[in-house]
């Protein structure tokens, strides 16, 4: 079994996700006790955030791709980064390591061709779904993407920060990035990314299939470390 490396803590909440659903796939996989072989190395997600906010992108991928060294050097045969937004930094970080970088968004997009989906709405932070890091791997995919309109784009974005990430969830905040969805089926997506690890706490059905990243990418990483 390969040793998984996970560069975690932005936020804690979703990583503990990670972490459960590897191990769960694993058993599933090999069944009795077995686990998964995991690094984790969890930053402080405040530290993370203020570089986003002031678009230091540079610093972010210097102090990832010391943590992704330090993974790295303490065994991990292969590196995931357990959030979407910070994938805009995964080509510096990929760069800086010697063994695999997995990425989120590849899994992401042939599970949803898989299912013969082409038009696909988008959810997460603003970074997420303004900048074109995450975006431009879907589309070379042939996938095409929808995001919410300024406004709602918004909403979503100030939801994760101010609630999911904390471990909040609202009844009330459910209701209007279901609202968004419905808004996003009308003009014609057939599915939507919850392309924000933290989403699948307030999400589990809504009008539209559910591509809940989390899950996948660390199925894929499970699947990955029993290669």
């Amino acid at each position: 079994m390969k040793t998984i490396g996970i560069l975690g803590g932005m936020s804690y909440e979703s990583t503990a996700f990670y972490y459960k659903i590897i191990n769960e796939e694993v058993n599933r996989r090999l069944g009795g006790l077995h686990s998964a072989k995991i690094l984790l190395s969890s930053v402080d997600f405040d530290e993370i955030k203020k570089m986003q906010n002031d678009g230091n992108w540079t610093e972010a991928a210097a102090v990832l791709s010391a943590e992704a060294k330090k993974l790295q050097n303490a065994g991990a045969d292969f590196i995931i980064i357990s959030t979407n937004t910070m994938h805009k930094v995964a080509p510096e970080i990929a760069q800086n390591i010697s063994v695999p970088l997995l990425h989120i968004a590849g899994p992401t997009a042939r599970k949803i061709k898989e299912d013969g989906l082409k038009k696909i709405g988008l959810l997460g932070t603003k970074f997420t779904m303004e900048h074109n890091f995450y975006t431009d791997i879907l589309r070379r995919e042939g996938l095409e993407i929808l995001t919410p309109d300024a406004a709602q784009r918004e909403t979503v974005h100030n939801i994760i920060f101010d609630e999911l990430c904390k471990g909040v969830v609202k009844n009330s905040s459910r209701k209007k990035y279901l609202e968004i969805i419905d808004s996003l089926k009308e003009r014609g997506a057939e599915g939507v990314i919850l392309g924000c690890t933290e989403i699948c706490m307030l999400l589990k059905t809504a009008s539209l299939p559910l591509y809940d990243t989390t899950a996948i990418h660390a199925k894929e990483a499970a699947h990955e470390a029993l290669k």
